[in-house]
Parts: structure tokens; C-alpha cells; sequence
């Protein structure tokens, strides 16, 4: 990194942390699209009424991935697992559990042609709404900046050099956000 103004730094600093959480942020919103495969992620949003208070269901229960289109969770404490059963049934993500006493099942349909394409072009939308965030983050900075310019604490050709460190670092999240929707457009488009 070739920013060493007192000024700068720490402008530059906080600006690289909000392009990893975007980052962060697209990861777990992908996490939570169904391709058609078992993903334990799906569940991750999902909490449970546990003796009156809510629980993360990751929490209270095993989760595994026996198959590839089925998740199977057996809660820790087994008197929960009608609590766990609703909460699955309440919540967005679209399969109905069935249970056996002991340990609740999903099973992931398998997606027709037509709603991959579609899942496709929903993530490829998410994707380019982290992108407007990247460089919304960027434009912050760069008046940031000018700002520091303008109050003479720092010289033109700083801001030139800071302004390309700038951009390089939005280069790298904005390649990291393609590899993430190649790799989730190849997971949605397998059969």
C-alpha cells in the first residue's frame, strides 16, 4: 500500500473494510439461493422458539448433507424438534420438512431449465447491486480526498497516486465479485 498520509490512511483504511463486507455481504446473500443442491447456508437466517427464547437453528442442532439435494437435521435436544419443524415451515426458504421423530428432512426439487435461468439472471442482479456499492464506496473516497487537496493536506500528485491505489483495491473486489457469480452460476446451471 502506497498511502502513508496521516490524513489519508485512515480514510482509505475504512474504505477497504466496506469493500469486504460487500464482499462478505454478497458471499451470504449467495449462500442463501437455492440451486437445486443441499446447502446448510439456506439455513443460517432461520431461528427457532427454544423455551421462549429465539435460537439460531445452526446452533441447536446437527446439521449434515447426506445427498446432494438433501439436508438432514437432528436437533441436540429432541423435544425440539417440532419447534425446529415450524420454524422451517415459517420461514422463506420453500421446502416443507418432514420429520421422523428424530431427525427433520429437506429435500431440494430438482429446478427445471427455466427457473435456472431465472435464478442466474437474480443473482447476476445482486451481483451488479455490490458493484454499484463498490463504486459508490470509491466515489466516497475520491471527494474524500479532493477534500484533503483542497485543505492543503496533501499535493496533487498524491492525489493521483492515492486515487490509482483507490481504484486498484475496487479492481480486486470487483474480480473477487465476478469469480463469486461465476462460481454460483456454475452451481445454479449443473444438473
Amino acid at each position: 500500500m502506497t498511502i502513508a498520509n496521516e490524513h489519508v490512511l485512515p480514510e482509505f483504511q475504512k474504505y477497504l473494510a466496506k469493500l469486504n463486507k460487500a464482499q462478505e455481504h454478497l458471499k451470504n446473500e449467495l449462500a442463501n439461493v437455492r440451486a437445486g443442491r443441499a446447502n446448510p447456508g439456506i439455513l443460517d437466517k432461520i431461528t427457532v422458539d427454544y423455551w421462549g427464547t429465539p435460537t439460531k437453528l445452526r446452533d441447536m442442532a446437527n446439521i449434515t448433507v447426506p445427498e446432494a439435494r438433501m439436508l438432514l437435521i437432528a436437533p441436540y435436544d429432541q423435544s425440539a424438534l417440532k419447534s425446529v419443524t415450524k420454524a422451517i415451515q415459517e420461514s422463506d426458504i420453500g421446502i416443507n420438512p418432514t420429520d421422523d421423530g428424530k431427525i427433520i428432512r429437506l429435500v431440494f426439487p430438482q429446478l427445471n431449465e427455466e427457473r435456472r435461468k431465472d435464478l442466474v439472471k437474480t443473482v447476476k442482479k445482486t451481483v451488479e447491486d455490490s458493484k454499484i456499492v463498490l463504486r459508490n464506496e470509491r466515489r466516497e473516497i475520491v471527494e474524500a480526498i479532493k477534500k484533503f487537496k483542497k485543505d492543503s493536506l496533501v499535493t496533487e500528485d498524491e492525489v493521483v497516486l492515492y486515487e490509482k491505489e483507490v481504484q486498484k483495491e475496487l479492481d480486486k473486489a470487483v474480480e473477487n465479485l465476478d469469480k463469486l457469480f461465476k462460481s454460483k452460476e456454475k452451481e445454479i446451471l449443473e444438473i
